[in-house]
């Protein structure tokens, strides 16, 4: 296996465990997952850049010699960015820890009340809305029964302070196919 082969399998098992840690409920391992998402994002990165070469900077040699800085700088930009989240998902935890000596994510009321089997008359309600609303889709204006245009075109007649010299196309004005223009 060459070293990009082993870099595109670190990369996958990196993605797959930071997914796998994000779906707990744990704040700390949601940090983790977090930062081996960064990481394999970082690594795929440095995967899509290729093969190493001269730096860009210094201009000598042929075009095909250089690095990609593209890769590099947004490499460096996902670094600033997990480092910044990471930061706040560390405030967070602390906070987390201060309030209820837990990072464990719990259920909230609402939503367990949500759960509960007795809803199934708001739910009715809510589909009822959903008809509601689809059957405002059916109109395709808001303009129901207006017959005119809501947006009035305004010419130099209709106010002193247009400037209406632009060139019109008018219907009624015959068209000659000879015509090559003023600059003919």
């Amino acid at each position: 296996m060459t070293a990009s082969g082993v870099l595109i399998v670190i990369m996958a098992v990196l993605f797959a465990c930071g997914v796998y840690a994000m779906l707990e409920r744990s704040l700390t391992r949601v940090l983790i997952g977090f930062l081996l998402l960064g990481n394999a994002a970082n690594l795929l990165l440095l995967i899509v850049m290729g093969a190493p070469g001269l730096p860009a900077f210094f201009g000598d040699g042929d075009k095909d010699d250089f690095s990609d800085p593209l890769p590099q700088a947004l490499t460096l930009t996902a670094i600033v960015i997990t480092f910044a989240v990471s930061a706040f998902l560390l405030a967070l935890i602390y906070r987390t820890w201060q309030l209820g000596q837990a990072d464990t994510v719990t259920d909230d009321e609402d939503d367990v009340a949500l759960r509960a089997p007795d809803h199934a008359a708001e739910e009715d309600a809510l589909d009822d809305e959903v008809e509601v609303e689809d059957a405002d889709d059916e109109i395709s204006s808001d303009f129901i029964d207006v017959s005119t245009s809501p947006i009035t075109v305004l010419h130099h007649v209709d106010h002193p302070a247009i400037d209406d010299d632009a060139p019109t196309d008018t219907p009624d004005a015959p068209h000659d196919p000879n015509d090559k223009g003023p600059d003919a």
